[in-house]
């Protein structure tokens, strides 16, 4: 048995119904997201349309601002990286320095003791030979002299005529009080009958260094310096004294 409404009227929806649409079709267009997107704008009171502060403004404005910070970070990596560049530059260019004020230094230390060692002088400063080499007479046991004498009174400051090392010092029977010196070439200098020594055995000795007083010690007849030339520190191995010294740059 079918039931009929009433001719000419019809029921409104309840207000349950009514609100159950309501929250479907809101639900639906949430969903679809619609309502973030196709929102009406809003009206004044006087009918003008106010802009509406979206999310895409916000986000564009985040994206600015995320851009900006990577730029100044990339920026200042960039500029980090040109200071490292340029204190590793620094620092070679410096050490490359140094090495060229270290070979130049070295260079110049390598000249002075190759000039210093090349240097002869004189043993006794602004004197002549009063006695040649290989002069005869009783006066020497092997018949001749082995060396040169030159003019000295007692307490003339006498000097390694080159670079050496001393080997003897001390008394030395007819040659007095004596020092002989290993030069730096392999040869032997010797000076006799002195009056007082200066320097020890084993110590090095530059030229011109004083080491000793002439004197009158020994075999002799008046005070003087016996200088002689070796090939060793033994007597009797003597070579010329003025050829030794003039081969060396000294000219008497």
């Amino acid at each position: 048995m079918a039931f009929t409404c009433a001719t000419g009227k019809h029921r409104r929806q309840g207000r349950v119904t009514r609100t159950t649409t309501n929250a479907m079709g809101l639900a639906a267009l949430t969903t679809t997201g619609v309502i973030g997107t196709l929102a009406s704008p809003a009206f004044a009171a006087d009918g003008s349309v106010e802009t509406e502060q979206t999310g895409l403004t916000q986000a564009l404005s985040v994206g600015d601002a995320v851009a900006e910070h990577i730029e100044a970070q990339a920026t200042a990596q960039e500029r980090a990286m040109e200071r490292k560049q340029a204190a590793e530059a620094a620092r070679r260019q410096a050490a490359a320095e140094a090495k060229k004020e270290r070979a130049a230094e070295e260079h110049a230390a390598r000249e002075a003791e190759r000039r210093l060692l090349n240097t002869c002088v004189a043993p006794i400063s602004g004197s002549y030979v009063s006695t040649a080499y290989r002069s005869g007479g009783t006066l020497w046991s092997s018949g001749t002299h082995t060396g040169i004498d030159f003019h000295a009174a007692s307490g003339t400051p006498v000097h390694a005529v080159g670079a050496g090392t001393v080997v003897e010092a001390g008394w030395g029977g007819a040659y007095g009080y004596q020092i002989v010196l290993r030069m730096h070439d392999g040869t032997y200098t010797q000076y006799g009958h002195l009056s007082s020594i200066g320097v020890n055995v084993g110590q090095s000795v530059t030229p011109g260094e004083q080491i000793a007083l002439s004197g009158a010690t020994g075999n002799v007849t008046g005070p003087h310096l016996h200088f002689e030339a070796r090939t060793s520190a033994e007597y009797g191995s003597d070579i010329d004294p003025v050829a030794y010294l003039r081969a060396h740059g000294v000219n008497l």
